[in-house]
């Protein structure tokens, strides 16, 4: 009899956790990019320019998905107005993304230039730790990657929603990133709510307008303005290609 009972509730117990399992295939994350502007400030104008400038710059994107596609877009305005003097790349991107065909068509604006990049999806080799964190409702597990070379990446994913993807171009995780963490750019991309409920057609399609290029041949122009851009050039580079 009490063979009987342990088994049932064995049973009872399975059946509960999986039934608060929630594997989503289609949804709309939003994002909140989240960039620290004082981070490189310096010199004897730093505390007064620290006046006049709020500390953190705030953007919204909408990450859109269902089943192996995908489109990252911007979303709603921000109530920050920080000054244009601080513009920095990757402010209005839009980024489809293929998981099955592997392919992603980007839309970057790179200062005064539009471009539209054709390119294979990022391949990064990513490190799986055993660090968790909340994000948006979903317990998340932290990975780390390195791209272009020295660029330390943080990310934090979620195997509940059905698509290897992420912010921006970042993939390759078995899940959704739900949390972005680059230091070397002061900027972290953190998922605020999702939706899942009411959802009919998503309209995932890629974008259009800008110069073609590929990832190659738009690191090669942007090198090319490092006169240009000065001190700058190196940290706009990386902002523009992830």
């Amino acid at each position: 009899m009490k063979k009987i009972v342990s088994i049932i509730l064995v049973l009872f117990v399975a059946k509960s956790l999986l039934g608060q399992t929630r594997f989503i295939s289609k949804g709309i994350i939003e994002f909140e990019k989240r960039t620290n502007l004082w981070a490189d400030l310096s010199g004897s104008y730093a505390e007064q320019m620290k006046k006049s400038v709020p500390e953190y710059k705030i953007n919204y994107f909408n990450y859109e998905f269902d089943n192996s596609k995908a489109i990252y877009s911007p979303g709603r305005e921000s109530d920050d107005k920080p000054s244009s003097f601080f513009g920095t790349p990757a402010t209005d991107n839009e980024v489809y993304s293929d998981y099955e065909t592997r392919k992603y068509i980007a839309r970057k604006s790179v200062f005064e230039k539009t471009f539209l990049i054709e390119d294979s999806l990022r391949n990064a080799s990513w490190k799986i730790t055993n660090d968790f964190r909340e994000i948006a409702g979903f317990n998340c597990r932290r990975a780390t990657t390195i791209i272009m070379d020295s660029i330390f990446v943080v990310a934090y994913y979620t195997d509940e929603i059905m698509i290897s993807g992420g912010p921006e171009s970042f993939n390759g995780l078995p899940g959704m990133i739900m949390g972005l963490v680059i230091n070397r750019l002061h900027t972290t991309w953190y998922a605020t709510k999702i939706q899942v409920n009411n959802i009919n057609d998503i309209d995932i399609t890629p974008p259009k307008s800008g110069k073609k290029t590929n990832n190659e041949k738009l690191l090669e122009v942007l090198k090319s303005s490092m006169k240009i851009w000065g001190a700058d050039a190196v940290s706009n580079i990386w902002a523009a290609m992830i």
